[in-house]
């Protein structure tokens, strides 16, 4: 989340006038995350999030992610529910942008989850995929496998300057990852996002998912290892480390709802360095294509050598839960 299109007043008034929501009481920009504009609206009905789509989101794909949320919502899955306009619709116009607004979830995001958090995540992460398996729609992930090296293309001249040694670093892990990508595991809709930002509790009991807006059909373990690359590191940079108990917690919570195949835990290692390979593209695409009086907080790159180390020096799965 963050701010790239500013909205005085008069403008959210004008916005909630389309809604069945009663008068505005208060209006905040939500700075963070990097990808969409967000507000926190208040109004006689209760508090709502908008989000403006910026950046990486096709317009296309909206009727997916609203979609995706009405049926998890549906299904007592808790995440943040598309609230219909006058006009019966989710997706509104907003000048040359798209919008939707949500219902807001209580509770808040923890910046370093413990081990049982982890294992509810966990539990919870395969609930969305067993939720899900059987929901006729699709969308194919824009940032697979094969967008990662276009990505690298178009940063690689640049991203010296973020560290001198990262154009090679990206293309010794690009060229591992792409020799023994799998071809055929388990898939179906991901979140593709679970970091602990988009993660909440309520008195340390789950209480929702949020930023749906890069779920794509991709495999489930995939999954697994972003979470496991976004939640079972401790620490800061070069003092980064990866924690084993919180990763078994999660592997158990989710294993109890879906079970891990042994072809998924064969090609463990290769997800994993897969997808600190791509949030680290995407992160330094970030860094390097800052926008201009945008009030947004940028990612650090930087953390994600150390988990691609790990990665590289890693025999099995049994290295990441025993």
């Amino acid at each position: 989340m963050a701010i790239y299109t500013r909205l005085n007043k008069e403008k959210v008034i004008s916005i909630i006038s389309n809604y069945d929501l009663g008068d505005v009481k208060n209006y905040e920009g939500i700075k963070e995350g990097i990808e969409n504009t967000n507000y926190l609206l208040e109004t006689d009905k209760g508090k709502f999030i908008l989000t403006i789509y910026e950046k990486r989101v096709n317009k296309d794909d909206l009727p997916f992610f609203s979609k995706l949320m009405v049926e998890l919502s549906n299904k007592n899955f808790i995440c943040p529910k598309p609230i219909l306009n006058k006009n019966n619709k989710y997706i509104s116009d907003l000048g040359s942008k798209k919008f939707m607004l949500v219902s807001y979830l209580e509770g808040k995001s923890k910046t370093n989850l413990s081990p049982d958090n982890c294992g509810l995540v966990g539990k919870q992460t395969a609930r969305l995929h067993e939720i899900t398996k059987n929901f006729d729609f699709r969308r194919d992930n824009d940032l697979s496998i094969k967008s990662w090296r276009k990505i690298f293309d178009q940063v690689k001249d640049k991203c010296n300057t973020i560290d001198p040694d990262l154009p090679k670093l990206i293309e010794t892990n690009l060229k591992d990852v792409e020799k023994g990508w799998p071809e055929n595991l388990p898939k179906g809709i991901i979140h593709a996002d679970l970091f602990h930002d988009n993660i909440f509790f309520k008195n340390d009991n789950f209480s929702g998912f949020i930023d749906f807006y890069f779920s794509c059909n991709d495999f489930y373990a995939f999954e697994i290892a972003i979470c496991f690359n976004a939640l079972c590191f401790d620490g800061i940079n070069e003092n980064l480390s990866f924690n084993v108990t919180k990763a078994k917690k999660f592997f158990d919570g989710y294993d109890h709802v879906r079970k891990i195949s042994n072809e998924e835990k064969k090609h463990f290692k290769v997800l994993s360095q897969g997808a600190a390979l791509r949030f680290l593209l995407t992160r330094v695409f970030d860094s390097i294509n800052k926008v201009d009086d945008a009030v947004v907080k940028i990612k650090d790159p930087i953390e994600y050598l150390k988990r691609l180390e790990f990665h590289k020096n890693s025999k099995s799965f049994e290295d990441y839960v025993v």
